[in-house]
């Protein structure tokens, strides 16, 4: 695992389309069955529910790298949370929490009130990570990824507010 120090920059901005292939290349190392690339160039350049976001590190050399991406759906007043990832050398440091409550805080100052996301079964760190932000598991999706045919979990939170987003610890244990 490669530890973001002291003197490295983590920067959460919007996607931009020259950071597509940068994103997909998380998708693909992360997923066993990861969304191709136009799923991408539609999230960023389309989908005018997308609210796509990034996390990038900024090293002492003053180098750029993408760790980390959200890509949640303002859907009227319910965020929906298409696909979240980090590059494995930088999990377990707090990215992907930073991302969620970024993302969800953002879709709450737009309206949202409530969430929903699908997780895998077997996913116990993300279950995990969602609990933290009050979802609860409301129903499960049998046989919903074709890569091994595993359940998903539906999760969702009926009632989120930017004081409860504030209120999430983000730091690593």
């Amino acid at each position: 695992m490669t530890a973001i120090s002291l003197m490295d920059a983590l920067v959460l901005r919007p996607i931009r389309p020259e950071d597509i292939d940068a994103v997909h290349a998380i998708e693909d190392i992360s997923f066993a069955n990861p969304w191709p690339l136009s799923s991408y160039h539609f999230e960023v350049l389309e989908n005018k529910a997308s609210r796509p976001l990034l996390a990038e590190v900024t090293r002492e050399d003053m180098s750029k790298q993408v760790v980390g991406m959200i890509i949640p759906w303002l859907l009227v007043d319910e965020v929906h949370i298409a696909n979240i990832a980090v590059s494995p050398e930088y999990r377990r440091q707090g990215i992907a929490c930073q991302l969620m409550q970024t993302a969800l805080l953002d879709c709450v100052q737009q309206g949202a009130v409530s969430a929903s996301l699908e997780v895998r079964a077997s996913n116990l760190a993300a279950q995990a990570l969602y609990a933290r932000f009050g979802f609860e598991t409301v129903g499960r999706r049998k046989a919903y990824y074709h890569d091994n045919r595993e359940d998903a979990l539906l999760m969702t939170v009926e009632k989120i507010t930017a004081r409860d987003l504030s209120l999430v610890d983000c730091q690593p244990a």
